[in-house]
């Protein structure tokens, strides 16, 4: 499944001479004395350059599909201005199109995707913020929101830590989000979701706005290195939540880790033992400031552009209102829609994509 586009246009997705030029300065690199001694460089160099090979073979191959189906079009209009067009003809090249668009969707889909880690797993953590029992809830059904668009999208999706609300939804849920360009796709949900309806936690069913913050980090591997210091770790246990009965975790099996040079909390309590929690909470927190790095560098890429960037985790990046009308409007983009319901069923790519546009838009240079 990829983004509903408009119509594609073969320059804006490959640059041939762009790409033979970069597979030309790869393979000087290969070919340098000693590129093998350093494994690490090495491989990412090669990594590169079979990609640039892949997408270079990729422009060929269907820039021959293109010419095979103008040239079948070219037939058909001559078939048809002679009156012996046949259906089956023309079936042939309404698949040959569609299966080309289909194609070029996906592609173009991809030139969005060009950061370090977008192409990765992303940790998604979600927190109730202002609204009491509503917020809780409203936390809630985000979370079931992500749950089905990564349902949608195919992608896997794994809880590791959910903090109960006091009367009903969720205080804090953190997940991690598998498949293709994952991370590339969440991180245009990151900052705060407003939401505005009809309170159902209030005997007076007056209206109330709750809202949720949602941070997103790219799940990193134990390849990358971060230095944390035993010293700047605070470890906490407790008894892990479970849904009663026999199932009861009756151990402090779950593990809450603070960093206090950076005050990043995370936690985890999914796992089947406090060893096994220990280590997804770390995963998590090499995550965290994998990601604040991230963040420090597109300050400063910001800066030089003369852009200014908001803050993501604490601005508000989109509003859901069910009361007194319906509408969901993102606030960066200024795309809406009047279908709520859809949205909260996970119905969510045209929002991303719009937001992955306007950053691609941000990105280019001026002048």
């Amino acid at each position: 499944m990829v983004f509903a586009t408009e119509p594609v246009s073969w320059a804006t997705i490959f640059d041939p001479a762009a790409i033979e030029a970069r597979i030309a300065e790869l393979e000087q690199q290969m070919q340098a004395p000693g590129f093998w001694d350093d494994q690490n460089t090495a491989a990412a160099v090669s990594a590169q350059h079979s990609t640039q090979q892949k997408r270079l073979a990729e422009y060929r191959r269907l820039s021959a599909e293109v010419e095979d189906l103008e040239g079948l079009l070219e037939l058909a209009t001559e078939e048809n201005e002679a009156g012996a067009l046949e259906e089956n003809f023309l079936a042939e090249i309404r698949s040959g199109v569609d299966s080309l668009d289909a194609t070029l969707a996906v592609l173009d889909e991809a030139r969005l995707f060009s950061g370090e880690h977008d192409a990765g797993a992303a940790v998604v953590s979600i927190h109730s913020g202002e609204g009491g029992t509503d917020a809780q809830d409203w936390a809630e059904m985000l979370l079931r929101m992500y749950l089905r668009w990564a349902e949608g999208r195919q992608l896997k999706a794994d809880l590791k830590e959910v903090q109960e609300g006091g009367e009903a939804g969720i205080k804090s849920a953190t997940l991690t989000v598998e498949g293709e360009n994952a991370y590339g796709l969440m991180q245009a949900e990151r900052g705060v979701h407003r939401l505005v309806r009809l309170s159902p936690f209030d005997s007076a069913n007056r209206r109330q706005t709750s809202f949720a913050a949602v941070d997103v980090a790219p799940l990193v591997s134990d390849e990358v290195e971060i230095e944390i210091l035993d010293k700047e770790l605070k470890i906490d246990t407790y008894r892990a939540s479970g849904a009663g009965g026999q199932h009861v975790n009756k151990t402090d099996s779950a593990v809450r880790i603070t960093h206090l040079p950076s005050g990043i909390v995370v936690q985890c309590q999914n796992e089947r033992s406090q060893t096994q929690n220990r280590a997804t909470a770390m995963a998590l927190l090499r995550s965290r400031l994998v990601q604040q790095e991230l963040e420090r560098r597109e300050d400063e890429a910001a800066k030089a552009r003369g852009v200014t960037r908001a803050i993501g985790f604490g601005s508000q990046i989109r509003s859901y209102v069910l009361h007194p009308y319906t509408m969901v409007k993102d606030l960066r983009t200024e795309r809406e829609t009047g279908n709520v319901q859809a949205v909260l069923d996970g119905d969510l790519d045209e929002f991303i994509r719009a937001e992955l546009e306007r950053r691609a838009r941000e990105q280019e240079p001026v002048g």
